[in-house]
């Protein structure tokens, strides 16, 4: 059964609610005719290919001074109506499919923005990655911290004051650090051109028994630092390999199909701003195969940092990228509901349906799998720029 979310048109479906399709939207489709991706928009419900020499890439449209004017001026060609597009399977090469919105920007992530998500990462830690020992773990401190970490702004002097009485516990982290200490947590997500976009399959590291999805909002940004858009984001995380030590991040956040984008990236126009992605509410939904429904949000008003500040922590003088980058910003969402054993909590099985929602940004969608079974990544940068050559588009 399709979570109400998703809405049903004509013989298949689409990933758009009304206010995200009256938006600006940018995004990439599997073309099998061309055996290659191309650039694309959506215009009253169907999918127009505005691929072109000028703009052969989502990166090209993103570094242009106004992305949304030329997206709406761009003459394109019909591929098809988004409902039979949205409806096809990710891993057909056959078929025209929807990837993840993205091309060369570098797949960045923010970690521990959300004080409600920052007390999970210590649980985490604390329990070295055993979720036995999570429950206990997590009355202990919730007892001491209350609600000391509402509304504080990170590197302040009441975080300083908070930072000292959990040092006094013997309670002090190396997430709380980032979590309200003065410099962010910032890490690379995945590789350029991996991430999976709506409907494909994401991917658990096999080795991981404690996981879950963490349902973001995912910034695009140019080369210069300018935010031009906002997409949905599922940057999912093996919560038994990063508790074991903070180390392994990379190993619990960088895997086959574990990064996942889209449906589209919304552009920024008159309509469109950064202080509404300030404001949005994040719906998620688990559906498990065996009956298990999970029903979990995330609200950006709730955020420790602002998204501008985490971009200038990201990109400057000291950092730079060419080609721009996507960048995660964290969620408030850890779930501690017991799926099976009691004072367990939650963790992913194989089958999961995870879907992630906000008006104005619409729905992605994905089925939770091992790694080791999702489709290998193959079409890295020399294939794109191999495919462009022979379209003759570089």
């Amino acid at each position: 059964m399709l979570p109400a979310r998703w809405i049903l048109k004509g013989d298949g479906m689409t990933f758009l609610d009304a206010k995200a399709e009256a938006g600006c939207l940018l995004g990439r489709v599997w073309n099998p005719t061309v055996k290659g991706p191309c650039v694309v928009t959506i215009r009253d419900g169907d999918v127009f290919d505005i691929t072109s020499k000028k703009a052969p890439l989502v990166r090209d449209i993103c570094e242009m001074d106004n992305p949304a004017a030329y997206v709406r001026g761009a003459s394109g060609v019909k591929l098809g109506s988004l409902a039979d597009i949205a409806a096809a399977p990710p891993a057909d090469l056959s078929q025209l499919h929807f990837l993840a919105p993205c091309d060369l920007q570098v797949i960045k992530a923010s970690g521990v923005t959300f004080a409600g998500s920052m007390v999970e990462r210590v649980i985490e830690e604390q329990a070295a990655g055993d979720p036995k020992k999570a429950e206990a773990i997590r009355k202990r401190v919730g007892a001491i911290l209350g609600d000391s970490l509402s509304n504080i702004r990170p590197g302040s002097p009441e975080a300083a004051k908070v930072k000292a009485a959990l040092i006094a516990e013997g309670l002090w982290s190396q997430y709380l650090e980032v979590g309200i200490g003065p410099d962010a947590e910032v890490f690379s997500k995945a590789p350029v051109l991996s991430s999976v976009g709506p409907g494909a399959a994401i991917g658990l590291h096999p080795i991981s028994i404690w996981n879950n999805p963490e349902p973001e909002i995912v910034l695009a940004v140019n080369s210069r630092g300018r935010i031009v858009g906002a997409a949905l984001g599922n940057d999912v995380n093996l919560r038994d390999i990063e508790g074991r030590s903070a180390l392994l991040l990379p190993k619990a956040k960088d895997n086959n199909a574990s990064c996942s984008i889209g449906p589209v990236i919304r552009l920024f126009d008159d309509q469109f701003t950064l202080d509404e992605v300030r404001r949005f509410e994040l719906a998620l939904r688990v559906e498990g195969t065996d009956g298990f429904v999970l029903d979990g949000h995330s609200s950006m008003k709730e955020i420790s940092r602002d998204p501008a500040d985490i971009v200038g922590q990201t990109i400057g003088r000291h950092h730079q990228y060419p080609d721009g980058f996507m960048l995660f910003l964290g969620t408030l969402f850890a779930p501690t509901q017991d799926r099976d054993a009691v004072g367990e909590g939650f963790t992913h099985k194989i089958g999961d349906v995870v879907t992630i929602s906000a008006p104005g940004l619409g729905v992605l969608r994905n089925t939770v799998d091992l790694s080791t079974n999702c489709p290998e990544w193959t079409f890295g940068t020399a294939a794109l720029m191999r495919n462009l050559a022979v379209r003759d588009l570089l």
